[in-house]
């Protein structure tokens, strides 16, 4: 069931047309969630002109942004991206998703530069589905800003749950999503990233996004020279571990009741087919553009896995930037890892439905 949470929301970022969009295909809000929507319309009007002063300046810098082709780091919800996105983004050869990005992506050039101050205050303690800090450098993936910019995400659907299975299946998947909505959206991604470039000039873009692991081919089609890490980890942990995501993530954001969902089947269905997606759309990948890492390996060596990806991915910089690497890993040695129970039955049920995978990166033994 859908509860009351913390008064501020990811939509407060959203510009007019998104929101409107999203409200009017979404049917009714919980008592809870009104002042809430009402609130979010409020603070996209009061920077619309800020809104417009931005892309007004954007559009007279053409060229400005240009930058080399993203790095992105796929990988199931759960299954390390976010520790080995923090880990890479501490190179200075890296640009990233600021927390001041998401939360304000039309205008975080601008007025999010002015307002920097409060949006450190504002930041949560850690993440909500985690004990992962949240600091003002903390590298972020792009989707809540993205679902802040367009009608396609799956964001949305974790916002109105009554639509969940909509949002979701062409936010993830790109089902029912038209040639037309397609191009408008991968339009919203190439400003978001001109956007990014222009704020961290000189970097290359390194971009997580689990969103992304179930559609690499549209990311070689606007990219052909991106590259990609993918991490993958033990299904039991990454099934367990979703089942906390969604919940944590629906107490926090949902608008509407959630009680009618089958969360099991969701991370069931998403998974097989998020990893097929994969290993199809990257089978042709050369060496250069593509790494597989395990978590479990990352966790009991990093500095290697780090190593083996720039050298797999024809990156230099790795001996000037593993000191770095090493003061983040030490600031970080001693956090602790969320613990869920396997039921009994688990083992069973996840070859069932994942067995293909399982036994693809030689899982049978650690569920």
């Amino acid at each position: 069931m859908s509860k009351k949470a913390d008064p501020s929301h990811p939509l407060y970022g959203a510009n007019l047309a998104t929101l409107w969009t999203v409200w009017r295909r979404s049917g009714g809000l919980a008592p809870h969630a009104r002042m809430k929507m009402l609130a979010a319309f409020g603070a996209a009007l009061g920077r619309l002109p800020f809104s417009l002063i931005e892309r007004g300046t954007l559009a007279l810098r053409p060229k400005a942004g240009d930058h080399q082709a993203p790095i992105f780091i796929l990988g199931h919800w759960r299954s390390g991206t976010t520790h080995l996105y923090n880990v890479l983004s501490k190179s200075d050869r890296f640009g990233y998703v600021s927390p001041f990005a998401t939360a304000l992506p039309w205008d975080f050039l601008l007025l999010g530069r002015a307002l920097e101050p409060l949006l450190v205050k504002k930041l949560p303690e850690h993440r909500y589905i985690d004990r992962v800090r949240v600091d003002a450098d903390s590298p972020q993936e792009d989707e809540i800003a993205l679902a802040n910019m367009s009608a396609l995400s799956f964001y949305h659907g974790l916002y109105y749950p009554q639509k969940f299975d909509d949002y979701f299946q062409s936010g993830v998947f790109l089902d029912g999503v038209s040639a037309k909505e397609r191009t408008q959206w991968e339009g919203i991604l190439r400003l978001f990233y001109k956007k990014l470039s222009i704020a961290q000039p000189g970097r290359q873009l390194l971009i997580k996004n689990p969103v992304y692991t179930a559609r690499p081919a549209q990311l070689r089609a606007l990219w052909p020279d991106a590259k990609f890490i993918h991490i993958h980890r033990n299904p039991a942990k990454v099934f367990l571990s979703m089942r906390n995501f969604y919940q944590a993530l629906f107490a926090q954001f949902a608008l509407q009741d959630y009680g009618h969902l089958d969360i099991d089947e969701i991370i069931l269905a998403t998974y097989d087919r998020m990893m097929h997606n994969l290993r199809r759309e990257t089978a042709d990948l050369p060496a250069h553009q593509f790494h597989e890492l395990s978590f479990d390996a990352f966790q009991a060596d990093p500095m290697a896995e780090i190593g083996h990806i720039y050298d797999r991915l024809d990156m230099d910089g790795f001996a000037a930037a593993r000191p770095v690497f090493e003061r983040y890993l030490g600031s970080v040695a001693d956090y602790q890892k969320n613990s869920f129970t396997a039921p009994p039955d688990l083992r069973q049920k996840l070859m069932d439905r994942w067995g293909d995978h399982i036994r693809h990166w030689g899982y049978e033994d650690a569920l």
